[in-house]
């Protein structure tokens, strides 16, 4: 976490009547928190900051949670399937009319070369083919969407 943050937030625990605050980003937990004791030998406001800073490096020490971290869920991890990406920038359209059905479903089978969508960039309508013959599995990109260079349009099953 940023010292710049951290004072920041300290500051605005102290120009308000909040006596405490908790905050929680990324796997750390810190807590601000104005005390009312008092050495006598600092200003009252420079006490809370120095006790809040001092509370918030001892939050940061300590873990937040013990327990080892889960791997993430396997989202479809069965088979190895090829992505089809975009090659350029532009606007994805699935069919090559609003009124036409689209060039390909989830589950149709695909032979190399057959268009698979039209990326329109500049005025310019690019029909993208596919390099694989396979079965779609999924259409990531949404129809009239913008899509990035590189960005998943499809997931093809080449078996």
């Amino acid at each position: 976490m940023d010292l710049n943050y951290l004072k920041k937030i300290t500051k605005i625990l102290a120009e308000s009547n909040v006596d405490e605050i908790e905050i929680e980003e990324e796997g750390l937990k810190i807590r601000v928190a104005r005390h009312s004791q008092n050495s006598g030998m600092v200003a009252p406001a420079q006490q809370q900051y120095v006790q809040s800073i001092a509370s918030a490096v001892q939050e940061r020490q300590t873990p937040v949670s013990t327990a080892p971290p889960q791997p993430p869920a396997p989202a479809v991890i069965e088979k190895k399937y090829t992505e089809i990406k975009s090659p350029i920038v532009g606007t994805f359209y699935r069919a090559p009319s609003p009124d036409a059905d689209s060039y390909v479903e989830v589950g149709k089978t695909i032979n190399k070369g057959d268009v698979l969508c039209i990326i329109e960039a500049m005025k310019l309508m690019n029909e993208i083919e596919s390099d694989i013959s396979g079965k779609i599995v999924k259409i990531i990109a949404e129809n009239a969407q913008p899509v990035e260079y590189n960005q998943v349009l499809f997931l093809i099953d080449p078996s």
